[in-house]
């Protein structure tokens, strides 16, 4: 497997590897700053690949920030490698989850982050948007960076198949088919209001973990979402019935 390094904004790489057995491309995003941020750990059986990459952008030593949007395999898996291999690097996560979980998780303790905290990177400023179940995960969350307003969006449009790094054309479609193959997200009340909150971020690059950068009409890519899950939500409440 090889991995390919893209800069969808300024300072900020996604490092992307199709994983064959899952016809899925894996994202892993670098905010680059004095204190340089990996957005996405990956599979430990993408970690040899993944930070040679991201070593040809910054020495792994320089690495201070691991983070992800919630704990599953392809999140976290390679935690442990990348702790190992960046001696100077702390997980940076949810107050909640690492109560809860990731500090047992983890080799070295992690950072806890408030809902709304930021994180002064330099030039660069990452904050923290906690997202229980959206898309899934009672952990889940998301973070913004302000100066180059890239949502770096975790599992949100995910789209199947070999992608472009980048793209302005349809998210929304390929997401919604991604979701008839697997039904990953979490049909709650708090969904659409979610993703309206994330529309009003004002975001100009959207960076899915399993998907190209997409550097369209982001507000109205995440309404339209928004509307498609709502859509899904009231059909499933509709079946279900009021008892």
């Amino acid at each position: 497997m090889d991995t390919t390094t893209t800069e969808i904004a300024p300072d900020i790489y996604r490092f992307s590897t199709y994983f064959d057995a899952a016809n899925l491309v894996m994202n892993q995003y670098l905010v680059d700053g004095d204190e340089p941020l990996l957005f996405h750990l990956g599979y430990r059986a993408l970690f040899p690949t993944v930070s040679d990459a991201v070593g040809r952008v910054v020495p792994l030593e320089r690495l201070r920030w691991l983070a992800f949007g919630h704990v599953e395999a392809d999140e976290c898996g390679s935690m442990a490698s990348w702790l190992a291999a960046a001696p100077n690097a702390e997980v940076a996560h949810g107050a909640l989850a690492c109560f809860v979980q990731v500090g047992d998780l983890a080799d070295r303790p992690p950072r806890p982050l408030q809902d709304g905290e930021v994180m002064e990177l330099g030039e660069r400023r990452v904050r923290q948007i906690d997202t229980p179940h959206v898309p899934h995960g009672w952990d889940a969350c998301l973070m913004f960076e302000e100066s180059t307003s890239t949502l770096l969006c975790g599992d949100l449009f995910t789209a199947f198949g070999r992608q472009p790094a980048v793209t302005d054309a349809d998210v929304v479609g390929p997401a919604l088919q991604a979701e008839e193959m697997g039904n990953p997200t979490a049909l709650t009340p708090t969904l659409t209001p979610t993703l309206w909150s994330l529309a009003d971020l004002g975001a100009t690059t959207l960076a899915p973990m399993h998907g190209p950068a997409f550097t369209g009409d982001c507000r109205a890519a995440l309404h339209d979402l928004a509307a498609a899950y709502g859509e899904r939500f009231d059909a499933e409440c509709d079946r279900l019935g009021p008892d």
